[in-house]
């Protein structure tokens, strides 16, 4: 008896007294309610993130200030950004929050002496429950009197009932299906096996993917040298004597290079992804889960109800006597009270009229064998062969034919008769037992492999994925299913095999190196073995953990609820909709059909997404490299600062836009398992090119508007042109002059950075030969056709006066057109040779390093 718990007896149970004080103490049946974040802490953490405070008070100084645009510009896309993630989670927390293992249903006490209907949360510890067939077992504690066939399937996948006698412990989650017991609640609430596993279910064990984690450390990098580069820059804005709105404003220009819109880009691909897979049989409640797939190498299923349907079929009858036992087994089947799988199997297969029975003795998983005795005495029992042929006149009769079954992937059943026909199926005390037999006729059915499994196992191994198979059943039969779905299942393991070498190592009381060598094993174990059977739940989630530690990224598809523990373990938990709903609820994908070959769509989508999302990091991170760079160039050669937060905002036509696109429109392709150093092989030559030409650009701009295009002009007539061109007032001071020419050479800086993003799109996806420097033309022509509509829009808004004015331009002016248009030339030609010929790699030694994507065709 555990420590605090009052004795009672069954039929009196707790008196008033006792239960109001274990109510004080809190030792009552109380619904789980922890587990998930709290909608504030979501909340603060996706909204007020470290970048987003940059971001926002920038934007209030900017508000104070009256530059309400500008403000919006630098806070707008973070802040989207923010309440996405935070929706996310807030939908996955509702979905957590609702998960119960148990019913809300009363139950029945006995209290001083009388049954009671109660609440099951009503119920404290030390109180005896009433266990009734059909009820739902809601608290652990033992048998006290009575006995009862609980129905355990929810908890540790086992479908057969286990009878529970006096003293045997029933846990709650379990469901009673015959018999009537007292119990006493020994362990309520979160302290009940189904509150524990609760609260594991509901942990939330949401982690990044490695595309998700290469993009954070691209924004963290950036963020660093961003600031680093911010605080020389607005050091010499004060040494200058820069006002405080230019110092702001030039803050914003900064933090705007941090590409924080790769996040929103990867939420957009996600949400898409999900969508195309819900059409596919695939129902995605993790968004980051279409990526997660693409990376698994390691599937581990269940058995039943995952690979299988979960249904049997009747495959062979073995006569073993010389008669038909047809009939007879007709009779059988049709004549249980309570069918399970294999009486369902054999009526659907041998269709028979029922017979009067005296006398019957259900099938449990304690037992294995079931049997029938009918009113003209003739009896016949059915059941596992090991535990009826001690009782045949040879027990090894039919040891040969059932072991060549059970190779074969079957479920042998031996049907038996009494050697004595007036022989019954009890003992003197009333409960099962057997009599000598003789052999009927050996019964073998098959498990029913659910279609597509074979097709989905061949493409999963030719993509290198290895799958391994952990049941609760027989781990030779597991063994050889798994072998008629192709898999090569080598020798099976038993889980008691797991269990010792798991419970070792985890053991406070073995030495460290000991513990160590005991994991060792179990990892070795766990890495050779395809085919694992007799598993409980806690030996999937170890199983599991244990190719973790390897290094393997794990899915594990099941079905039950002794399934949702390893499922939480993995990166990706797979249920069946035909499942527990707990299951569903803690999966990331739900297998809509119930059909494992849904998974390889999902496997497609998720290289399409990655693929997409590569190229926009390629695009965004040469914009930002090239901006940073310019920065830095200009405000060395000390001509001003080359941007300002409105003309900051194009990036949405010349980066936003493209990537966006580009992101839906990709093709599924092998990840790119060196992404960052092939980021680098690009991005550093493309924006030191496209930089040290649009700092060539700005310059001569800068200085031809502030001293004038030919000898012998004023400052003043330049600037007199200058208003001719852009419409734009100005005063003839030397002042005003410095501030035309800054915003002439911003506008061609723009222009020509703006154009060149676009035709880096066709260096990274060519429609010809013609532009293949970095890699092989590709056939979809949608990216070339993007490109001359962004640049035939770009050009339209330089163009027009309203709308160049708004992003902070001159508009088309001739100076800018005529320097813009030949350093455009220029760049393109000096970019395809750094491109086509690796003169950056060949520079720092990089061209003979493994892993390279990007490659010219030969």
């Amino acid at each position: 008896m555990a420590a605090g718990i009052v004795e009672a007896a069954a039929d009196e149970g707790l008196s008033a007294a006792q239960v109001a004080a274990a109510r004080r103490a809190g030792r009552t049946n109380a619904p789980v309610t922890a587990g998930t974040r709290g909608y504030g802490r979501i909340l603060r953490t996706n909204v007020f993130s470290s970048y987003n405070t940059i971001l926002f008070a920038i934007g209030l100084v900017l508000l104070v200030l009256g530059r309400y645009g500008d403000a919006l510009t630098s806070v707008g896309l973070g802040l989207v950004n923010a309440v996405v993630g935070a929706v996310q989670e807030m939908r996955a927390k509702r979905k957590l929050d609702r998960l119960q293992l148990l019913d809300a249903a009363e139950v029945t006490v006995v209290r001083d002496g009388v049954e009671q209907r109660v609440p099951a949360a009503d119920v404290v510890v030390g109180d005896v429950l009433v266990v009734r067939a059909g009820e739902q077992v809601v608290v652990d504690g033992p048998v006290l009197t009575g006995r009862a066939a609980a129905d355990e399937s929810l908890l540790t996948g086992e479908s057969d009932p286990v009878v529970k006698d006096p003293g045997d412990l029933l846990r709650s989650g379990s469901h009673c299906v015959a018999g009537t017991a007292h119990q006493r609640a020994t362990a309520v609430g979160v302290d009940s096996y189904a509150g524990r596993l609760t609260l594991q279910a509901r942990a939330d064990t949401t982690e990044a993917t490695p595309l998700q984690r290469r993009i954070d450390f691209v924004v963290r990098l950036t963020m660093v040298l961003v600031v680093l580069m911010s605080g020389a820059i607005l050091a010499q804005a004060f040494l200058e004597g820069f006002s405080l709105l230019r110092v702001v404003q030039i803050t914003a220009v900064l933090s705007g290079l941090v590409p924080y819109g790769l996040f929103f880009l990867i939420a957009v691909a996600y949400t898409r992804g999900a969508a195309r897979l819900a059409g596919r049989g695939a129902l995605v409640q993790r968004v980051n889960a279409v990526e997660a797939v693409t990376h698994v190498d390691v599937v581990c299923t269940d058995k039943t109800g995952t690979l299988t349907t979960g249904a049997l079929r009747l495959d062979r009858v073995d006569p073993l006597d010389g008669t038909e036992p047809g009939p007879a087994l007709a009779r059988f089947a049709a004549s249980v009270t309570d069918p399970n799988p294999t009486t369902a199997a054999l009526a659907a297969a041998l269709p028979g009229a029922p017979s009067e029975l005296r006398d019957e003795v259900p099938f449990t998983s304690s037992l294995r064998w079931s049997g029938q005795v009918t009113t003209d005495g003739e009896a016949f029992v059915l059941g596992a062969p090991d535990v009826l042929a001690p009782h045949l006149g040879d027990p090894d009769a039919v040891a040969d034919r059932v072991e060549a079954r059970a190779a074969a992937g079957l479920r042998v059943l031996l049907l038996a008769r009494p050697a004595r026909p007036a022989a019954g199926l009890r003992g003197d005390d009333g409960r099962p037992a057997l009599p000598d037999l003789v052999p009927v006729a050996l019964v073998a059915l098959s498990d029913e492999l659910r279609p597509g499994v074979a097709d989905a196992l061949e493409r999963f191994a030719a993509d290198g994925v290895v799958v391994k198979v952990l049941s609760g059943d027989d781990p030779r039969t597991v063994a050889a299913l798994a072998a008629q779905a192709g898999l090569d299942v080598g020798e099976p393991v038993d889980g008691s095999a797991v269990a010792e070498l798991a419970d070792s190592a985890d053991s406070a009381d073995n030495a460290a190196d000991n513990a160590a060598d005991r994991r060792a094993a179990l990892d070795a174990l766990v890495a050779r073995t395809t085919v694992f059977g007799r598993v409980a739940p806690e030996q999937k989630e170890r199983i599991v953990a244990s190719l973790r530690r390897g290094g393997a990224h794990v899915a594990m598809l099941g079905d039950g609820v002794n399934d949702a523990r390893a499922l939480k373990r993995a990166h990706v938990g797979v249920a069946m909709r035909s499942g527990s709903a707990v299951t569903r609820d803690v999966a990331d994908i739900v297998l809509v059909d119930d059909s494992f070959a849904a998974l390889l769509p999902a496997r497609t989508e998720g290289r399409r997404i990655i693929d997409g999302i590569a190229v926009s990091m390629y695009v965004f991170l040469t914009r930002v490299a090239t901006q940073g760079l310019v920065i830095m160039a200009v405000t060395m050669l000390g001509l001003g600062f080359p941007y300002s937060p409105t003309q900051v905002g194009l990036t949405l036509l010349t980066v936003g836009v493209p990537t966006l696109f580009l992101t839906l429109w990709a093709t599924p392709s092998e990840p790119d398992p060196d992404l960052l150093g092939n980021l680098a092989r690009f991005v550093v030559p493309a924006s030191v090119v496209t930089a040290g030409a649009g700092t060539v650009v700005y310059t001569v701009l800068y200085q031809g508007i502030l001293q004038g295009f030919t000898s012998g002009r004023t400052p003043e007539q330049v600037i007199a042109q200058f208003q001719s061109y852009t419409g734009l007032t100005y005063g003839t001071d030397a002042d005003f002059a410095e501030a035309a020419a800054t915003l002439g050479a911003q506008t061609g800086l723009s222009t020509f950075v703006g154009l060149a993003s676009f035709v880096l799109i066709l260096f990274l996806l060519p429609p010809h030969r013609f532009l293949a420097a970095w890699t092989a033309p590709v056939p979809d022509r949608r990216p070339a056709w993007l490109v001359l509509g962004l640049t035939l829009v770009f050009a339209g808004v330089v163009g027009t006066p309203a709308l160049s004015s708004y992003v902070g331009l001159t508009g088309a002016a001739p100076p800018v057109v005529l320097v813009v248009l030949p350093a455009l030339v220029c760049w393109f030609a000096v970019t395809w040779v750094v491109l086509r010929f690796r003169v950056m790699d060949r520079l720092l030694g990089t061209d003979r390093l493994p892993g390279r994507v990007g490659q010219p065709p030969s």
